[in-house]
């Protein structure tokens, strides 16, 4: 018979023999000690839930999910195995640790040759190596016969590989996603990160082997559509609500900067090995403890206030309102690279006394696509939308006990030395991109009197496919310009990052972004067309300059495509489509 678990959120769960002995194994147990929102509870009293209840969910979602898309019986087991083990490389206190590694390359463990820095990396690692317990592995072998080739398979799938059973854990709408919304929203009383799970499912079916959204231009299409919209809006809500909350935001950089100095006393292969442990042994006390013997007078100062819920005052605090677009461009750029962004973090707040920490939005849906072959941000204007809205949550926070008058040039100043610095050691893709740009701008704009004639691109997928051509084919002078990776999974090569890339852009004022409807095959359809912006002309041109041989070559190799570049024009009075840089 099997086992009931009862769950404030789900209600019964039922659990077989395998997953009873797994749930009882040291590796799950440590769940029970590391909250599933870090330092959160400081300002939702009632957000103290552990990952070991989000991983349970997460196992039920996982089989509900993979039980309506008619999986086999086996598949079924797979998946929710992997919901339930998904979780298991987290670090102690959320992301803190992950937000010290990113920053301290330095520190980072090596596992078979690589740097780690993401508990998705632990995780995996941790279900190859099954340390369950004789009886939970005695019981594998008997259903599945051999342990190492089961576990093998449910990192696969934990780990969002093998779609569609991976696309269930790691996905645009996944069992992960689901169950934290809804967890998060009860335990901390905050009602916006409710999504209808019900509806969500009905949402979901498979189609060449990948989970997409049902329906075929119908009124089932309608549905499955608004169930995807309603999950982007709870995340970001999720997020505004509970994750960037000030006093959120001020303890967690309290944390961080406790928990660096503590390591950086160390020297680097011993705090390589506490790190290890971090993700493999601590729970949150753990992880406190260690800042407590650890650090130093300043660290124990920290800590005395983040275990008291005594967050340093929210001083000053820029976001996409108040920042111009270039410096919006820069600090997305620089938060890209961990090593530059505690620089940059550091300097500032040594100038102003003051803890800094740099926020950007995360969690771009970048692959979730409509029966029909659409993708759900070409089907849906909600969905572009929220796109756009997740992706430009970028602000700049200082806390501080005094009110230290913070000035946006020296910020825009320290951030440009730091891209200088990072150029000089190698390309940034996005950088490549706003070239690509702002070739094709100067290559096909015209001016007539106080008239510019303006090329706006309309089709994204030609974009896809010059900057795959490019890194394929292209001149040697920009083998490392475009940084990459495609596959041709839906019919043209496209790249998630490079989605990601024009998102940002497009946030952060450089390119502007255009709805159309067009007709195809007696459907009309949505098509995004992009123009260089004037604050993007101007930020482009000093980005041309730090690649100069690049931009020559890329002018270059545009110029013998022109004839198959699609674009229509637009007429702009020349006087207003010029940068004001505040």
């Amino acid at each position: 018979m099997p086992a009931i678990i009862r769950d404030p959120v789900h209600g019964a769960i039922s659990i077989n023999e395998l997953e009873r002995e797994l749930i009882l194994s040291r590796p799950m147990q440590r769940l029970k000690g590391i909250r599933q929102l870090g330092l959160v509870d400081c300002v939702y009293p009632g957000a103290a839930h552990s990952r070991f209840e989000h991983s349970l969910g997460c196992m039920h979602m996982a089989g509900r999910i993979a039980e309506h898309l008619d999986l086999s019986a086996e598949e079924v087991r797979m998946v929710r195995l992997a919901g339930l083990l998904h979780d298991l490389g987290h670090s102690a206190l959320s992301h803190a640790v992950e937000g010290v590694l990113s920053r301290n390359p330095d520190i980072q463990p090596v596992m078979e040759g690589k740097a780690v820095s993401r508990h998705e990396q632990f995780t995996r690692r941790i279900i190859m190596d099954h340390p369950f317990g004789e009886e939970a592995l005695r019981i594998a072998e008997r259903l599945y016969g051999e342990s190492g080739q089961l576990f093998s398979e449910v990192a696969d799938i934990a780990s969002g590989m093998k779609p569609p059973l991976g696309q269930i854990i790691m996905g645009d709408i996944d069992a992960d996603r689901i169950d934290f919304l809804l967890r998060d929203s009860h335990h901390a009383g905050v009602s916006l990160g409710l999504v209808d799970t019900d509806q969500i499912l009905q949402a979901l079916t498979i189609k060449e082997g990948r989970i997409v959204l049902a329906g075929q231009g119908d009124y089932a299409a309608d549905m499955s559509q608004t169930a995807a919209e309603s999950m982007l809006i709870a995340r970001a809500h999720h997020y505004n609500a509970l994750i960037y909350h000030p006093r959120v935001q001020s303890l967690r950089a309290m944390l961080l900067s406790a928990l660096e100095r503590a390591l950086q006393s160390m020297p680097a292969e011993e705090a390589r090995s506490s790190i290890i442990l971090f993700f493999r042994e601590y729970t949150d006390p753990d992880l406190l403890d260690f800042i407590r013997r650890r650090g130093d007078d300043a660290c124990r100062s920290l800590l005395e206030g983040i275990i008291f819920g005594r967050a340093l005052p929210l001083a000053a605090r820029f976001d996409h309102r108040s920042l111009p677009p270039d410096i919006r461009m820069a600090l997305s750029s620089i938060s890209r690279h961990g090593r530059m962004r505690k620089l940059f973090e550091d300097s500032l707040g040594k100038r102003y006394g003051a803890l800094v920490d740099v926020t950007v939005g995360s969690g771009v849906p970048r692959s979730m696509r409509t029966e029909a072959g659409a993708f759900l941000y070409d089907d849906s204007a909600l969905a572009a939308g929220l796109v756009r809205s997740l992706t430009r949550q970028i602000a700049i926070s200082f806390f501080s006990e005094g009110r230290p008058q913070i000035s946006l040039p020296e910020i825009r100043a320290q951030a440009e030395r730091l891209l200088s610095f990072i150029r000089s050691e190698s390309s940034l893709p996005i950088d490549g991109l706003l070239l690509l740009f702002f070739t094709l701008h100067r290559m096909l704009s015209e001016s007539f009197g106080e008239k510019v004639l303006v090329p706006r691109i309309r089709n994204i997928t030609w974009l896809y496919r010059t900057v795959a051509r490019i890194i394929d084919q292209g001149p040697s002078e920009l083998s490392g310009l475009f940084d990459y990776s495609f596959h041709g999974d839906y019919g043209f090569p496209y790249s998630e990052r490079l989605f990601e890339d024009i998102q940002i852009l497009v946030a952060n004022g450089m390119i502007y972004q255009d709805l159309r409807h067009y007709e195809r095959d007696g459907r009309w359809l949505l098509r995004y067309e992009y123009m260089l912006t004037a604050e993007g002309i101007g930020y482009a041109q000093t980005v041309s300059s730090a690649y100069e041989r690049e931009s020559e070559a890329l002018a270059s190799h545009l110029r013998h495509e022109r004839h198959s570049i699609p674009y229509d024009v637009v007429s702009l009075n020349l006087r207003s489509y010029s940068v004001k840089r505040a």
